[in-house]
């Protein structure tokens, strides 16, 4: 390992239906607790899908004064305060540090719907002069990052990624680069969604990608398991603390992971099916493996995307078996207990990978049932395996055909 470029996670901020910070989000993932109900935001007994999985213990006023939280829409509230939280975990005193060494990268897939949903409406009925004027600053997808970086006064490197479900896991490999090209000693990297809303919630319904299984939520992701019927819409958001392997050494940080690969490609196939035969999902895998200077032999585990559709969860399963051969590493998915918070998912999923290997315990894929042939996988059924590892894995696959991979290593 160069020193030189060597990345470590020395903090997570971490907002999602089943804990609220490092340490609940942990134990529930290990003891397998669903955060998937039926949806609290709005009436949704018209709707299919009449489920999500929300952020329902998180009050904005725990962390800015009521005038500074009306400015933000709700996914940057959840951002500046996963970044806040990612702060504190990783004891990174703000005060002590070149604010301008100090970086984010923080995505969204979708910005904010709420706010425009609700605008859009008011124009209707009342017409032009009658929109909010804090509206634009509240939508835009790069405003989750914008704030978060004003809220913690820092002014290094800054960018909102907008990559379908991949946002989190490209946010977390781009501010890899930066620090190894040495624009920046810290950078709070990861994604935010809240984008429950009925013309979303509607719009993924209408593709048919929606679990439809209302009366029972709690079991209706059930990724890879021959029974699913589609994905879970959910919220949250996660942000990591990134650092140079000398910076943290310099403060005396305890690192949690190497942040220590990368990997991206495009399937350049369509607009919302994957390449049917995983080819350029393999191809991302191997080339994260390689960045980090590992065998494939390596890996101990793999953090799927694991959506809980048809199509999804068959492809990954063959770029898995292509990318590693047909070796039975163990493969499981978050999102049976947190549903898909889209441009959240990669940077929560890596907080999952980078705990799974600080702890050498390895989350379940809850709800599994009924072996699919065609998910031909260890997919940890149901409980929780203590396996010690050196490194894993964590996937992202998004909409067009934008697949990231990170590789996280044992510090």
């Amino acid at each position: 390992m160069d020193k030189n470029k060597a990345v470590v996670v020395t903090g997570i901020g971490v907002f999602t239906s089943i804990g609220c910070n490092r340490v609940d989000f942990w134990n529930s993932l290990i003891t397998g607790k669903s955060g998937i109900k039926r949806i609290q935001a709005f009436d949704p007994h018209a709707h299919k899908s009449q489920i999500g999985s929300e952020v329902i213990s998180y009050n904005p006023e725990d962390y800015f004064d009521r005038k500074e939280s009306r400015k933000m829409a709700r996914v940057s509230q959840l951002a500046s305060s996963a970044a806040i939280e990612a702060v504190r975990d990783a004891g990174l005193d703000l005060n002590n540090e070149d604010r301008d060494r100090i970086g984010c990268v923080i995505g969204s897939a979708a910005g904010d719907n709420t706010h425009l949903e609700d605008q859009h409406i008011r124009f209707l009925k009342m017409g032009p002069g009658s929109v909010n004027p804090l509206t634009v600053p509240r939508v835009i997808s790069n405003m989750p990052v914008c704030n978060a970086a004003i809220v913690l006064g820092i002014h290094g490197p800054n960018l909102g990624v907008s990559a379908a479900c991949t946002t989190g896991t490209h946010s977390i490999g781009i501010a890899l680069g930066l620090l190894r090209g040495g624009m920046a000693d810290v950078i709070l990297a990861g994604g935010a969604e809240s984008t429950m809303t009925p013309l979303v919630l509607d719009a993924y319904a209408s593709m048919g990608v929606l679990s439809t299984f209302n009366e029972k939520p709690e079991i209706a992701s059930r990724p890879f398991d021959l029974n699913r019927d589609g994905f879970v819409m959910g919220e949250g958001a996660c942000v990591l603390v990134l650092e140079t392997l000398e910076h943290a050494e310099k403060r005396r940080a305890k690192p949690l992971a190497l942040l220590s690969g990368f990997g991206m490609t495009s399937d350049a196939y369509g607009i919302a099916a994957p390449e049917p035969n995983g080819t350029w999902a393999a191809a991302a895998m191997q080339l994260a493996v390689k960045d980090a200077g590992l065998n494939l032999e390596d890996i101990g585990y793999i953090n799927a995307h694991g959506t809980s559709t048809k199509v999804n969860d068959k492809t990954e399963t063959l770029a898995i078996q292509k990318a590693f051969g047909y070796r039975n590493i163990p493969v499981s998915s978050n999102k049976s207990m947190i549903g898909h918070t889209l441009g959240a998912s990669g940077a929560i999923e890596a907080a999952a990978t980078v705990l799974a290997v600080h702890h050498g315990i390895l989350p379940p894929t809850i709800n599994f049932e009924l072996k699919d042939p065609e998910c031909d996988l260890d997919v940890i059924p149901n409980q929780a395996r203590a396996v010690k590892i050196g490194a894993a894995i964590s996937n992202s696959f998004g909409f067009g055909g934008q697949n990231g991979v990170l590789v996280f290593s044992k510090a």
